[in-house]
């Protein structure tokens, strides 16, 4: 083991990595979406899918997008304290695969979606399923992450809940 590294920091690297990989993916599509994209743009994929470039400057499916400004570094401001607090929590459980597995998704997507809003000031968001006119909010790699980390999470803790009866 190198020195300076305690069995919990380094039994963590391997959810540091998969939070890291999941970043790297969200912040690549993201820079294809702005360098081929411009805003409003879309390419039909298939009948329910499309890629498009949207602008999110609120939360999830927009929440408090129309506000004045503010939002941004109250959204930044959340991201940050979720990464230091899923920090933590994972130097605490690294053993615990179903739970870092959660944290580490949210993780990535917490990161690469504060990225966004401190480089560009809103979520660069490009994935549009759609059924006839009906679309679903427009989401990105990182909002994916935190979805499949929050599905986890609550798995994780119905299983403990089951086995703790």
């Amino acid at each position: 083991m190198a020195k300076g590294f305690s069995s919990s920091s380094s039994s963590m690297l391997p959810w540091l990595g998969l939070a890291l990989i999941l970043l790297i993916a969200d912040q690549f599509t993201k820079i294809l979406i702005l360098g081929y994209y411009q805003l409003g743009d879309r390419t039909l994929v298939t009948s329910f899918f499309n890629i498009v470039r949207v602008h999110n400057t609120g939360a999830a499916f927009s929440f408090l997008a129309d506000a004045s400004g503010w939002q941004r570094w109250f959204f930044t401001g959340i991201g940050a304290v979720a990464i230091a607090v899923i920090l933590w929590m994972l130097k605490a459980h690294p053993g615990q695969k179903l739970f870092s597995f959660a944290l580490a998704c949210i993780l990535g997507g917490a990161i690469g979606n504060v990225i966004d809003r401190v480089r560009y000031g809103y979520v660069v968001d490009f994935l549009d399923f759609h059924w006839g006119t009906w679309h679903f909010p427009a989401f990105n790699i990182a909002d994916s992450a935190i979805s499949i980390g929050a599905a986890c999470l609550i798995l994780d803790e119905l299983l403990r809940v089951r086995k703790t009866k």
